[in-house]
């Protein structure tokens, strides 16, 4: 029996999925899930959805609810990591004012002035999980879900001694549109990827040993596929390989797509075709009208998904990895699965040694193995590298309370230097320090 602990487990969502994939597994039935979070409320709502999941089915497992991190890892066997520090308001400032000074993220928490603030107002709290869990549970690996996901497991892996996998569904997502644009079964698609974090390449792409590559390409010439994925087709058409995370969100980690209200009204006419499909300009974060999202944010109540004659309690399995890493260092299931881990000098070659990049990783009894990618294609490391610059300089900036280093991080990201002067950026930190301040470190 092993105890799982989850770390903002209010995530009600989130958390059913990893606790329904978990409990998939009859070798990890009897598990102790223990969930934490800070808000009562939404604690109480988790440990009665996971208490009824446990009883619908007979299971053995045993369900704990606490508001207390430390008592959550004590002892933990693993612990599971979806929280998100400081609310609504802070996620608000960090698009609303960068869409002032015309930088108009798509979702803002990965990487431009949105990812690098949220990356100063996470940060410290996951050192303090993980100094905990030096002291609680030193033995147990991070299963790290939070983003900005390269920026806190690397800056994780700087100052700690814990065992930290930042963990994306990302690649599989974006396998699951590949094999529907190619018209081949997802289960058979092979593939090699490798990258870092919501930029990683399929460097290949196979179906029972032939290259897809071509497939793909006469794909892309069909406008109803081409308007499903615009700025993922047009980055292949010029750097050669398809990468990872949606168009909507890639197009706010290059410069290239939302530099002016012109490029945006194209790209938006060009997703047009498909109706159904998510709106290009904003992603589900941000593209509601101005205050509509972050109003439902504010409001929302799970409360009828609790109702106990309507309430999911199936054992689906999702495509998210954590419950499989479980099972396989558990029960010795060798499986390979993309996760983001410390460079190290050695598995993504043409990267710096000390960045955090998501590789293919065999994963069994014996532990998490990262694989040896070697060098990337020249012209895909510098487009990583361009986002590396901006993630190295926010982890200097919140491991050291640097503010140097946080204007400096944000003047290097690729977005944010096509639209703003440096005087204009200067001016937009000033305004996103002062309208965060209650959210971030001092500052030196």
């Amino acid at each position: 029996m092993v105890k799982i602990a989850f770390i903002g487990a209010g995530s009600h969502t989130f958390t059913q999925t990893l606790i329904r994939g978990i409990l998939s597994f009859p070798a990890l039935q009897d598990s102790t899930l223990c969930l934490m979070d800070i808000d009562a409320k939404r604690l109480e709502r988790i440990e009665t959805a996971t208490q009824r999941l446990v009883d619908e089915h007979a299971f053995p497992a045993t369900v704990e609810a606490t508001t207390g991190r430390r008592e959550a890892l004590e002892g933990a066997d693993y612990v599971i990591t979806t929280i998100h520090v400081g609310g609504v308001e802070p996620v608000e400032n960090e698009i609303e004012i960068p869409r002032r000074y015309g930088v108009k993220q798509s979702v803002g928490d990965t990487l431009g002035p949105g990812g690098v603030f949220r990356a100063m107002r996470t940060i410290p709290t996951m050192l303090d999980i993980a100094r905990d869990m030096e002291e609680l549970c030193p033995d147990a690996p991070l299963l790290q879900h939070t983003n900005p996901m390269a920026m806190t497991c690397w800056a994780l892996a700087a100052e700690t001694e814990i065992d930290v996998y930042g963990i994306c569904h990302s690649i599989v997502g974006t396998a699951r549109d590949i094999a529907d644009y190619v018209g081949v079964p997802f289960e058979e698609l092979d593939y090699w990827v490798a990258g870092i974090n919501h930029m990683a390449w399929f460097l290949e792409l196979q179906h029972d040993g032939r290259d897809l590559y071509p497939d793909l390409r006469a794909a892309r010439t069909d406008p109803e596929t081409y308007a499903q994925d615009v700025v993922r087709f047009e980055t292949m058409d010029h750097f050669g390989r398809f990468i990872t995370e949606s168009s909507h969100h890639l197009s706010e980690y290059l410069p290239y797509f939302r530099h002016s209200q012109a490029e945006i009204d194209r790209l938006v006419d060009a997703s047009a075709y498909d109706p159904e499909r998510e709106a290009f300009e904003y992603s589900p974060v941000c593209w509601l009208p101005t205050g509509e999202y972050f109003a439902q944010w504010r409001t929302i109540d799970h409360a009828d998904q609790f109702d106990r004659e309507t309430m999911d309690t199936s054992l689906s399995r999702s495509d998210e990895y954590a419950p499989r890493i479980i099972h396989s260092l558990e029960t010795g299931e060798a499986r390979r699965m993309n996760l983001n881990v410390p460079n190290d000098g050695r598995l993504i070659t043409n990267l710096p040694d000390n960045a955090e990049v998501e590789v293919p990783c065999h994963v069994d009894e014996t532990g998490v193995h990262p694989c040896s990618v070697g060098d990337l294609p020249p012209q895909l490391a510098a487009l990583n590298r361009s986002n590396v610059n901006v993630q190295s300089l926010a982890v200097e900036a919140a491991n050291e309370r640097s503010e140097a280093s946080l204007r400096q991080a944000i003047k290097l990201d690729p977005l944010t230097s096509a639209v703003c002067t440096l005087e204009e950026i200067d001016d937009m930190i000033d305004d996103l320090l002062e309208a965060n301040a209650a959210y971030l470190p001092e500052l030196a």
